[in-house]
């Protein structure tokens, strides 16, 4: 895959009232002809990528190897690129919990990529068809509400000291002591670890790191200079943002701000013009 840039490429969000809580979507229309990539920052959601396009125009690219059509990434893992030829694409980020209740496999998903049909089975190719007979973005989204709401009453929920423990942890930019979790939940710290990891994916401490880098990360995109984003996102030092920068997205401060993937993000969907 080749170099990707924003501007050859058309953005379509959901409307407000259509939104549904733990899920972020958009549309995504490539206006040139050729092959653009882009490179996927860890994030603490489950990504689900569903190819609208009629030639399998979505290619990803993980752990040396390349495959085209719809997929979903676990709490994005390092080293993952996305993109394609002339198409459309759907993107959905789903947070841990709604993962729990939609994919009802977000233990096995960490960190992994598998292709959409090896996680929902033989609802995958149906969304796909009714998605792409869909004429609107809007419709496509309704489609997809409604898809996710019925998967979610029908599945069990985590529980709710679990579902409180992730939610504190977003409320609190990531900037949350496990010990102080276990006790407001009334369990120990040892059965929070296990019950957070078997039901969302990734332990407390890992949930914590990845949102207080998605924090950091959209300080940096906004012009803050890297000590000053250190110190509000609660960082010991500077030194302490790089590596852990570098660690996570594989590129230093500087570079990250400037990064594309933030263009295909649920904090910068909202703005983007409907198409």
């Amino acid at each position: 895959m080749t170099g990707w840039t924003w501007a050859d490429v058309d953005v379509a969000v959901p409307r407000p009232e259509s939104r549904l809580p733990g899920v972020a979507m958009a549309g995504f229309r490539q206006r040139v002809r050729g092959s653009a990539a882009i490179a996927m920052v860890a994030h603490p959601s489950v990504a689900l990528f569903l190819d609208l396009s009629e030639t399998g125009g979505l290619l990803r690219e993980a752990a040396g190897t390349s495959r085209h059509g719809s997929f979903v990434a676990g709490l994005l893992p390092g080293g993952l690129r996305t993109g394609g030829r002339e198409g459309e694409c759907l993107q959905i980020r789903l947070s841990p919990a709604v993962a729990t209740a939609v994919l009802g496999a977000s233990a096995e998903l960490t960190g992994t990529v598998a292709t959409l049909e090896e996680v929902w089975g033989r609802d995958a190719g149906r969304t796909e068809e009714r998605l792409r007979a869909a004429p609107t973005w809007d419709e496509r989204f309704a489609i997809t509400a409604d898809v996710l709401a019925r998967r979610m009453a029908a599945a069990p929920r985590v529980e709710p000291e679990v579902a409180h423990a992730w939610r504190r942890t977003l409320a609190a930019r990531g900037r949350v002591r496990i010990d102080g979790l276990a006790e407001e939940v009334g369990w120990s710290r040892k059965r929070l670890w296990s019950r957070f990891r078997a039901q969302l994916g990734l332990t407390p401490k890992r949930a914590a790191q990845l949102v207080r880098f998605d924090h950091a990360a959209h300080l940096l995109a906004a012009g803050h200079p890297a000590a000053t984003v250190a110190a509000r996102s609660g960082y010991a030092d500077q030194s302490h943002l790089h590596r852990e920068s570098k660690a996570i997205a594989g590129l230093t401060p500087a570079a990250l701000a400037t990064a594309p993937w933030l263009a295909i993000d649920e904090i910068a969907w909202p703005a983007a013009p409907r198409t």
